[in-house]
């Protein structure tokens, strides 16, 4: 909020010194309040990165994204076994009441991903989880046309990407706890 606060009061004083002589810049005056501004932006931005950062957190949103992929898979599995037994036209709108809550809360927190295990790590679950993401559209997109091929091909396909993203962070988060017993952050 300070930050905030800084950075109005640095654009306010800024364009206020700008025009107070129309002729010339008053450099004494403008000077100072555009460090003010900048001044508010550096405290905005490391506020902003400590509440994302705090360890709590981070733990919080490890969890809420290894929970939401598990349900995910979970989900998805459970309109795979149905595939047989439901009309393609129907199976959109299973995806949209049995998925979309997890992977809204996923995409939420997914970023804790990079700040506990690092870039490396994010981008190799995500790859796969994005992968995942781009069948289930065609899965529900293939559902509201009716072509029962492509929703049983692309179901199997988003099934199986899911399951190796819910690996690859399960396995991040394995290696995590017997290095070190917790999640900690590097």
């Amino acid at each position: 909020m300070t930050g905030f606060l800084l950075i109005a009061a640095g654009f306010i004083g800024g364009a206020m010194a700008a025009v107070w002589n129309k002729d010339t810049i008053q450099w004494s005056y403008f000077a100072p309040v555009v460090g003010i501004g900048v001044l508010g932006v550096i405290v905005a931005r490391l506020g902003h990165r400590q509440t994302h950062r705090s360890e709590e957190r981070l733990t919080a949103n490890i969890q809420a994204v290894q929970t939401s992929l598990t349900n995910i898979v979970s989900q998805v599995e459970a309109i795979h076994n149905q595939k047989a037994s439901v009309s393609p036209y129907d199976v959109r709108h299973r995806i949209d009441e049995m998925v979309s809550m997890d992977l809204s809360v996923f995409v939420e927190a997914r970023q804790s991903i990079a700040h506990v295990h690092g870039l490396a790590s994010y981008a190799d679950v995500m790859s796969e989880f994005a992968a995942a993401e781009r069948y289930l559209n065609r899965v529900w997109s293939a559902s509201a046309d009716g072509y029962i091929d492509e929703v049983n091909e692309y179901l199997d396909r988003s099934l199986n990407q899911f399951r190796i993203a819910l690996e690859k962070l399960t396995l991040l988060r394995q290696k995590d706890y017997n290095s070190i017993g917790t999640v900690g952050t590097k």
